[in-house]
């Protein structure tokens, strides 16, 4: 079976939903037209860690740290 593909059209954000909602997430930090280049490893470090340690709906409500630790536990179950 061949895998497909999918290409959401310019200017088109409702067909990038997760993507869309995690920007807006970002951007409460980071407000649009700043650069990566001026912001501090730490500011960087620490909206990484808010946005992995906050639980969605998508996910049953846990976070997605706990979601990629289970399936890194199922890996290593996997494979002993």
């Amino acid at each position: 079976m061949k895998a497909r593909q999918y290409f959401s059209h310019p200017y088109s954000a409702f067909e990038r939903g997760t993507n869309e909602r995690h920007n807006g997430l970002i951007r409460r930090f980071i407000p649009k037209g700043k650069t990566i280049a001026d912001l501090s490893e730490w500011v960087i470090k620490r909206v990484q860690n808010w946005c992995n340690k906050l639980p969605r709906r998508i996910l049953g409500y846990k976070t997605p740290e706990e979601c990629v630790s289970d399936e890194v536990n199922k890996i290593i179950n996997y494979a002993q």
